[in-house]
């Protein structure tokens, strides 16, 4: 099997594109694939610990727990973009690694497939 990274780029308000990537990454995992998932903007707050879950609301951190068990998925939330949005690497989920693009970038140089995910 392969590596793919993910690039999520969520727009910043409605977007489904972090939704449709968290559960892409479940299935590639399952299919015994290894998966970087990088986010950033406000899909950094995908990695804030302290979630709650709403009916009716969407709900992935219970996912993102699960595929960090697997052991063939990491994740990375824009250090610089979790900062500007207010909270500390205390604040950070376990299993999430904080860290510049570089990260990203490094993770595409060695994937066998890339992907992004959202933008604008």
């Amino acid at each position: 099997m392969g590596k793919i990274t993910i690039g999520a780029f969520p727009g910043l308000v409605g977007s489904l594109s972090l939704d449709f990537a968290v559960k892409l990454s479940e299935a590639a995992v399952k299919k015994g694939h290894s998966v970087d998932f990088w986010v950033s903007s406000n899909g950094t707050m995908l990695s804030k610990k302290g979630q709650r879950a709403f009916k009716d609301y969407s709900v992935l951190y219970k996912t993102l727990e699960e595929l960090f068990k697997t052991g063939r998925f990491q994740a990375c939330a824009c250090e610089a973009c979790a900062e500007a949005r207010g909270y500390h690497k205390e604040d950070t989920m376990d299993g999430w690694i904080r860290k510049s693009m570089d990260w990203y970038l490094a993770s595409c140089y060695n994937a066998d497939r890339v992907l992004l995910i959202g933008g604008e």
